[in-house]
């Protein structure tokens, strides 16, 4: 296992619409070490979810660990926290479009965080660590994880989503002038 380099804003990598991998390909010695060198960069950046662009690999992939007990992400619907996801050609569905706000900060995006409204419940259909065909319904904290993650995988990152400029902040400043908003940020 290795810790990768992370891609940050700017790098061309973070903007292109990643490729579908195969089910062989999943199952791939170079795929296995790929997930494990991303879970390994996931928690020594202390991020929540990672994808494979983040990494310099344009394939559509992503994960997605937390756990409930983490003082930084405390959400009342946080739930219990979420054990390791592996996500391959995750597509997904909105149930619902109501919007659920959290000020989101991105291991792309170092040391900022910015207000983004996404749908509340959503449906994600994957295939698993082993390829096999999985859905998932995320509302809430676990439904903005999977929209932010997974928006990587089309070259979309947080950043593009915020549609008030002014609650886009360095990390300091959230924690001194928004957190007391009661708007907990979530992961990177």
């Amino acid at each position: 296992m290795a810790i990768r380099k992370v891609a940050r804003l700017g790098h061309p990598v973070l903007r292109e619409k990643t490729r579908e991998v195969s089910r062989e390909e999943i199952s791939s010695p170079e795929m296995r070490r790929l997930v494990r060198d991303m879970v390994e960069t996931m928690h020594e950046y202390g991020g929540v979810g990672l994808a494979a662009p983040q990494v310099h690999e344009s394939i559509r992939l992503a994960i997605i660990e937390f756990d409930g007990d983490d003082e930084r992400y405390q959400h009342p619907d946080k739930d219990e926290g979420q054990p390791l996801l592996v996500i391959w050609n995750a597509r997904v569905k909105v149930l619902d479009a109501t919007p659920s706000g959290f000020w989101e900060g991105c291991l792309s995006v170092p040391g900022l965080r910015g207000y983004v409204e996404r749908p509340s419940k959503i449906e994600v259909s994957y295939l698993d660590e082993r390829g096999k065909p999985k859905t998932i319904v995320a509302e809430g904290f676990l439904a903005t994880v999977f929209q932010h993650e997974l928006d990587h995988l089309d070259g979309v990152v947080y950043v593009d989503k915020i549609t008030d400029k002014t609650k886009l902040a360095f990390s300091e400043e959230y924690a001194r002038y928004h957190a007391e908003e009661g708007e907990p940020p979530i992961a990177e």
